[in-house]
């Protein structure tokens, strides 16, 4: 108990720093994020008749996975600097591939007989896309964005040791100052708050597919 009184009053003393760096890390995630989708969709769509450019696309962008992230967050500064560059850079390069691994797959699963039928009707290939394919794939679509979401809070926790700001913050100046009072409170602050931030974007984004999802594939 005097564990969770000490975190309270730790938070309750330094509310502007609190509120200025869930901010910071809210940022990140929703320009990354929005980034990374509308670069990973079009890739998707472009891709999705062309199975040689599909695997090259998912290849590059797991690539991307496979380098470890202080190296992929360190590796910009000499051409953009320290901040928010570098930071953006590094996680919008990790967020590529859930969106566009399931972009390409939920286009390939819409059934070949519902295109036919379709393009029977007199729609033209754009209007099959956008009013029969991206909507059946939307519900594949919106799960990759939100595991690139939530990779993004947690990776954002990094952006700190190239002066990218964010919740990691509190983590590295806590455990900078172990064993000394108030370092644990500020590692907790930013666990727990980025947690918090983890849960609250993936309800956002839940509840966005229960309402944007086509009624016949709805859940």
């Amino acid at each position: 108990m005097d564990g969770i009184r000490s975190w309270f009053d730790y938070l309750s003393s330094r509310t502007d720093l609190v509120v200025e760096t869930l901010l910071q890390t809210l940022a990140y995630v929703v320009t990354v994020t929005v980034a990374a989708s509308i670069v990973s969709i079009t890739v998707g769509v472009l891709t999705r008749h062309n199975a040689l450019a599909k695997e090259l696309s998912l290849s590059i962008a797991s690539v991307f996975l496979t380098i470890p992230s202080l190296a992929l967050f360190t590796i910009f500064i000499p051409i953009v600097g320290l901040g928010f560059a570098p930071s953006f850079i590094a996680m919008f390069l990790y967020a590529l591939l859930p969106i566009m691994r399931n972009t390409v797959a939920g286009l390939d699963s819409v059934d070949s007989s519902v295109i036919e039928s379709a393009k029977g009707m007199g729609l033209t290939p754009n209007q099959v896309l956008f009013k029969v394919q991206l909507p059946l794939a939307w519900p594949v679509i919106l799960a990759g964005i939100r595991v690139s979401a939530l990779l993004t809070v947690g990776i954002s926790a990094i952006a700190t040791l190239v002066a990218g700001g964010g919740l990691g913050d509190f983590i590295k100046s806590g455990l900078a100052r172990l064993p000394l009072p108030n370092s644990l409170e500020a590692i907790w602050t930013g666990v727990i708050l980025s947690l918090v931030l983890a849960l609250a974007i993936d309800v956002v984004l839940r509840t966005v597919g229960r309402f944007s999802n086509p009624s016949g594939v709805r859940s």
